[in-house]
């Protein structure tokens, strides 16, 4: 069973970064999706950015792209998400995704979740 744990989280300043981890328990190179998602309070999760088994393919949600940068180190079984020029709307609950076969970032698609980890972000 593949577990993927989140860590990084913490309180930012508007305009601050951080660098949020996924540590997975399995060999990530046999996913081909890994990928973020954010619930924010009284929202819906959204999807915020993933990437392919290769690291070569990402995709972005519109409000993130440009700030938001995603990756993966397939030899430490781990997804990072480098956050910069972060803003107060982009406080929530951020969580890891993997997805084992296809390329696909819906949330639906996902096979494995982690149990998320909280990122505020004061103004």
């Amino acid at each position: 069973q593949m577990k993927v744990v989140e860590s990084g989280g913490g309180l930012v300043q508007a305009g601050g970064s951080l660098t949020l981890s996924c540590a997975a328990s399995r060999a990530i190179v046999d996913y081909d999706t890994m990928a973020w998602f954010r619930q924010a309070a009284g929202k819906e999760r959204e999807e915020i950015a993933c990437i392919y088994r290769s690291g070569t393919t990402t995709k972005y949600e519109d409000s993130v792209r440009g700030r938001f940068t995603i990756s993966r180190d397939n030899a430490k079984n781990t997804v990072n998400l480098q956050m910069n020029s972060l803003k107060p709307e982009d406080t929530a609950v951020y969580y890891c995704a993997a997805r084992k076969f296809g390329w696909d970032c819906g949330q639906h698609a996902m096979d494995y979740w982690g149990k998320g980890t909280l990122v505020t972000v004061s103004s």
